[in-house]
């Protein structure tokens, strides 16, 4: 092996890299898999199961078999394909899958005990018996499962995501690619063109083939460039199209900074692409596939194509001697290229009757063993092989949708479904089109006809090329000997193993693929899942169509975790959202706690108030004193608009609707199917078909979902539409005995009680800007909430502050809300758990018995209804020096801390500035009977017992006079 005349690759630079720790060279245009091979380096890895030797056996994504760790450090990548990684300067490559070196693998003893892992050997030895399976068998299979390892360090690189749009998307840019991009985007059509390798052209940079009266390969170069001056044409290379999903969208990763030692300053990695296309044609070529015979996994041992690859495209010699074996013309091109090298080369053809029947070599190819159409056998020493047993389209893609492929005995191979995804088809190679005249025609043909689909005009333009036929007489295996014959070999699946499947009667092809681990590899069944359905057709007795395959979904590569995380990662794992408040409350040096996705100001510490305890209690004193401002714009708010929209208020809503005026506000109850609360919040009837809605921060996103789903899916006659409006409006609480005062000085409009009462609601304007008021409390106090559009918001709290200025407002933020909504036995999230009814809660009176709801018949079962079911209640120590816990629970004098004497638990604990001790809330067995009655609070976590006494949870103005004021 080594380098020979041609090739693509510039050897004017020498790039230096290593492998397995020895150094070598390369050049630019070269992949690992050819530098190696160049280096003599045919040895690149070993088998999952049995270890074997391997070495590459094709030129691109489909490799099994040279998988390799790539990088050190931090940036360490398992399992990366050698022939397609592209070879940069200090590229650093490790073998995988071996201990202690490449060349001597201790695990290699497998192979001799191959009859005990025969397949299905999982499913035998592992079940018995069962004692051993948690201690023995699960350990041992946790160490030998996987190929690579983890740098188990964060990775330095960022990761993106992003959206793309166009008329046409072409998935690859060989012959049918870049003929259908020229159509497509000389007739002034967004066209976005993919392909995962580094050099666009397919197969044309393989070959020696003439496009147009020049090379193949110069066509390709010189059409690249043209497409490349169309403002309306998107050339994306090394980016693989993974997977076909619903409405035109495809998704593809594009490896941006892969051939780099690391990625430029604030370039990432790899990008995420999610593409909207009108039209799709898939031009993903052809994947060329072995023929079996025993021992045909050594290293040297290639697909025919792949040794004219290496040859054509990186001026590779894989041997000086090399044979081919072939059943098909593509393998005398191979022969012929060969030897145009100056490469001896001996032609196998299966048509002839001659057949290669064994190999010989441990750490490579040494020899083959071949049988005559006349019987006799002769062994020739060659140090490479090339195998053709024809070529699969490459039709992946096609069946994400569960398009299953078509037999088409005239290539012997499986065809794209007709109309397998809508607005797709399939061109070239991937089509069963082959040669490279029939690849350019329809490549044209189909962009013509799916332009015309959109209304665009395109002219045919079609240059000359080859159009010779394929000329294939199937051959799957060949049957001699006892040895072994491999039919997936990164996974060890021989002929041997279908025959045993068979045998035990594991003949549907689901059944073969997971019996055997057939076409479960890294390469996904790409070279080896055809050849297994034939050798299971043979076994049967049936047709390959009639013994069926399997079909394939995304994503059609291996896929790095970062790119499917994007910059979802540390601080951005998931989107910050910054209430309208956020500015002025930083300035205000405020202490700020993740609430879902919000950040919300936890509370403002003051000079002279060493904890957060002080800063909390004065937010709480001054609020009930005089007046309090908080920001509460993270409630989820929802527009609903439409004649029927107080009907399905009514339906998904326990409490009535329908009935509530214009311009009052009503506290509502929402349940879910199973009669358990849901969430609750209040809705706004702001005119005759129209409704504000809150909800929960929590529950935002859910409720508005499960709104559209009852919309959409359970009442679709009714006329109702929804919108979410959270982000639209910027809205503030302002509570206490002089918010009405503060109020007045910014709205417009008289906010009297006389004449804007208790939970009345309105539009409003503020110094003449838009705005809504609804007077609610969360507090307890004389409430209102005043919303104005988020682009105002920061002006709004800064105007409710200089207004406040008067009164000595407060701004108060989470902690003292709490405070302030247990005193009043307002429940919130804690009480919300997903388990509580609305019976629990004391609002069973809320769920009317005179219309149907959502929740409303469950809600009455009869342990939802026990009369000594949990109830909400008020929880104090009866030593106000002891401090209570969230989550302890509630026992009576003397008995044990056991679940079978848990009487309930405390859900919220707050401290409470106005009474001077901690008080909670909390659901206890038979509670509303059992005020005044004296428990204990036992948290066996915090290790504390204290003695408690039930009370109302209305600890502070239980009558609600005040927020009536």
């Amino acid at each position: 092996m080594s380098r020979i005349s041609g090739g693509q690759i510039d050897r004017s630079q020498t790039l230096r890299f290593s492998f397995d720790g020895v150094s070598y060279t390369g050049h630019p245009g070269d992949t690992l898999a050819s530098a190696l091979l160049a280096n003599n380096v045919r040895l690149m890895g070993r088998s999952f199961k049995y270890h074997r030797p391997r070495g590459a056996i094709s030129a691109g994504s489909e490799e099994p078999n040279a998988i390799v760790e790539l990088r050190t450090g931090a940036r360490q990548e398992p399992n990366t394909r050698a022939t397609v990684t592209e070879l940069f300067d200090g590229l650093s490559a490790q073998s995988q899958n071996r201990w202690p070196s490449l060349k001597f693998d201790a695990m290699a003893i497998n192979d001799r005990l191959s009859p005990f892992f025969a397949a299905g050997f999982y499913y035998k030895t592992f079940m018995w018996p069962a004692a051993f399976w948690e201690k023995i068998y699960e350990p041992i299979i946790r160490r030998a499962a996987g190929l690579g390892r983890l740098s188990k360090q964060d990775d330095p690189d960022a990761y993106d995501k992003g959206f793309l749009h166009c008329d046409l998307l072409i998935i690859g840019a060989g012959p049918a690619g870049l003929s259908a991009a020229l159509t497509a985007g000389r007739a002034g059509a967004r066209v976005i063109l993919a392909d995962e390798d580094f050099r666009m052209g397919g197969r044309l940079n393989a070959e020696t083939l003439e496009v147009g009266g020049t090379s193949g390969a110069d066509w390709a170069a010189q059409s690249v460039l043209e497409l490349a001056s169309l403002p309306n044409v998107r050339l994306l290379p090394r980016t693989t199209v993974i997977g076909a999903f619903d409405h035109g969208i495809y998704s593809a990763v594009e490896r941006v900074s892969d051939h780099l030692a690391q990625p430029l300053p604030g370039k990432p990695r790899q990008i995420l692409w999610r593409i909207y296309t009108k039209r799709t044609i898939l031009a993903a070529g052809a994947i060329e596939r072995p023929i079996a015979f025993e021992n045909n996994d050594r290293p040297g041992i290639m697909l025919a194509g792949a040794l004219r690859a290496y040859a054509n495209r990186w001026g590779v010699a894989v041997g000086e001697q090399v044979a081919v074996f072939t059943n098909n013309d593509d393998g005398l091109r191979t022969v012929n290229d060969l030897q145009a090298k100056g490469l001896n080369v001996t032609l196998i053809d299966a048509r002839k009757g001659d057949e290669v029947i064994d190999s010989a070599g441990r750490l490579g190819l040494k020899s083959i063993t071949i049988r005559r159409a006349n019987g006799k056998t002769e062994t020739i020493h060659v140090s490479a092989l090339g195998v053709s047993g024809g070529w699969n389209p490459n039709l992946n893609i096609a069946s994400n949708h569960r398009g299953r492929p078509v037999w088409d005995d005239t290539i012997a191979a499986f065809l794209p479904a007709p109309e397998s995804i809508a607005g797709l088809t399939c061109a070239g190679a991937a089509a069963g089109a082959f040669s490279t005249h029939a690849a350019l025609t329809m490549g044209v043909a189909h962009a013509i006809a799916a332009l015309a689909d959109l209304g665009v005009t395109a002219t045919a333009d079609t240059p000359s090329a080859e159009d010779a036929p394929l000329n294939l007489t199937p051959l799957w295996y060949v049957h001699s000997g006892k040895g072994r014959a491999w039919v997936d070999p990164q996974n060890d699946v021989t002929v041997k193993d279908v025959k045993l499947a068979k045998q035990e009667g594991f003949v549907s092809v689901e059944h073969l693929k997971r019996y055997t681990t057939l076409g479960m590899a890294t390469d996904q069944g790409k070279t080896g899942n055809v050849l297994g359905l034939a050798v299971m057709a043979e076994l049967t007795g049936k047709t390959i169509p009639q013994t069926g395959t399997t079909i394939y979904r995304p994503p059609y590569t291996p896929v790095a975790m970062g790119a499917l995380a994007g910059r979802a990662r540390g601080a951005d794992f998931k989107p910050t959202r910054q209430t309208p408040s956020h500015k002025w409350a930083e300035e205000q040096g405020a202490v700020f706690v993740e609430v879902g996705y919000w950040l919300r100001t936890q509370w403002l510490p003051r000079n002279g108030e060493p904890t957060w305890r002080q800063s909390v209690d004065r937010e709480v004193l001054q609020t009930r004193k005089s007046a309090g401002i908080c920001d509460v714009t993270t409630l989820g708010k929802i527009d609903i608009q439409g004649t029927d929209a107080g009907a399905f208020l009514d339906r998904v809503y326990a409490n009535n609707f329908a009935s509530l005026a214009v311009g009052k506000v009503r506290y509502g109850l929402m349940l879910r199917e199973d009669g358990m609360v849901m969430d609750d919040g209040t809705t706004a009837r702001m005119g005759q078909n129209e409704y504000v809605m809150t909800t929960t921060t929590a529950n935002a996103v859910p409720v508005f979902r499960h709104l559209e789903y009852c919309r959409q899916v359970l009442w679709p006659d009714l006329d109702v539409q929804l919108i979410s409006t959270t982000e639209a409006w910027a809205q503030y609480s302002v509570a206490g005995p002089n918010a009405r005062k503060l109020l007045q000085k910014l709205v417009d409009q008289d906010i009297s009680d006389a004449a804007f009462p208790y939970m009345a609601c309105g539009a409003v304007t503020v110094q003449g800007s838009r705005a809504r008021l609804f007077r609610i409390s969360f507090s307890g106090e004389l409430a209102y909430e005043i919303a104005v559009p988020t682009r105002y918001g920061d002006a709004m709290i800064r105007a409710l502050v200089e207004a406040g200025r008067e009164f000595d407002a407060v701004v108060y933020g989470t902690e003292a809300l709490g405070v302030m909504r247990v005193e009043k036995g307002h429940v919130a999230g804690n009480e919300l758990n997903g388990q509580s009814s609305a019976l629990n809660m004391g609002l069973g009176k809320m769920v009317s018995r005179k219309k149907d709801a959502i929740g409303m018949v469950l809600s009455q079962r009869e342990g939802m209804t026990a009369p000594n079911g949990y109830r909400l209640v008020g929880v104090k120590p009866v030593n106000p020096a002891e401090s209570l816990t969230a989550g302890a629970h509630f026992l009576v004098k003397g008995a044990t801390a056991t679940a079978d004497n848990d009487g309930g638990w405390l859900t919220s604990v707050v401290y409470s500035p106005h009474l001077g001790h901690s008080i909670g809330l909390g659901y206890l067995k038979s509670g509303d009977n059992r005020r005044g009655e004296r428990l204990r609070s036992v948290n066996l976590l915090a290790k504390t017992d204290i003695e408690v006494e039930i009370v109302s949870p209305h600890f502070f103005d239980p009558e609600g006079e005040r927020l009536r004021g």
